[in-house]
């Protein structure tokens, strides 16, 4: 896959998900939306994106993850960022029974007190789920910090994407497969869920 298909978006998460992402050990994200969503609340808005890793110190007690490589949470400084990845959305689930939100246990490592938390962000409580395809980056692309990357959004507009940037899955058909089958077991008894 060519970088010159790719949407010029990117979807702000913590540093850690974006390397279990990155290293196949996750496929899914699961969002309760940030506080600049607005009234209608946090939803996939686009189907391609770049993951934008953020640093946020806590991580690692609600994101108990141990990446294989040190490298995995080398941080730029602060007025560079660093993109590795590229996603595209299999699938979306606007997930309201809880039940089948633990059911998803298997398929990422967020604390369950942490989801729940997430879970019940909001009066009507649920959670956003999105099963991505994951494709590396051959090259990281590096770029400086603007005003406009900074709050706590989820969507942003990314500058001009270098060209000649080639994309690679991270995970092969079967293991990508097999994760798909996964989730959907998991989806299936007993969900009260709609998906796109």
């Amino acid at each position: 896959m060519s970088a010159a298909s790719a949407s010029p978006y990117g979807f702000k998460e913590w540093s850690l998900v974006c390397a279990a992402l990155g290293s196949g050990a996750q496929s899914i994200i699961l969002r309760k939306g940030g506080i600049h969503e607005g009234k209608a609340g946090f939803w996939w808005r686009h189907d391609r994106f770049f993951l934008f890793p953020t640093h946020f110190h806590g991580q690692t007690a609600e994101f108990p993850w141990t990446p294989h490589g040190i490298s995995a949470l080398t941080e730029e400084p602060d007025a560079l960022h660093r993109i590795g990845y590229f996603a595209e959305v299999v699938s979306k689930h606007q997930l309201t029974d809880w039940e089948t939100v633990l059911r998803l246990k298997d398929l990422h490592f967020w604390t369950e007190t942490t989801l729940r938390g997430r879970f019940d962000y909001s009066e009507s409580a649920g959670i956003s789920l999105a099963f991505l395809r994951i494709h590396r980056l051959e090259k990281p692309w590096v770029f400086a910090d603007e005003k406009k990357f900074g709050g706590c959004r989820s969507w942003l507009d990314l500058p001009a994407l270098p060209e000649q940037t080639a994309l690679t899955p991270v995970l092969d058909e079967a293991r990508h497969t097999a994760t798909a089958d996964a989730l959907a077991k998991a989806l299936k008894p007993h969900g009260h869920s709609h998906s796109t």
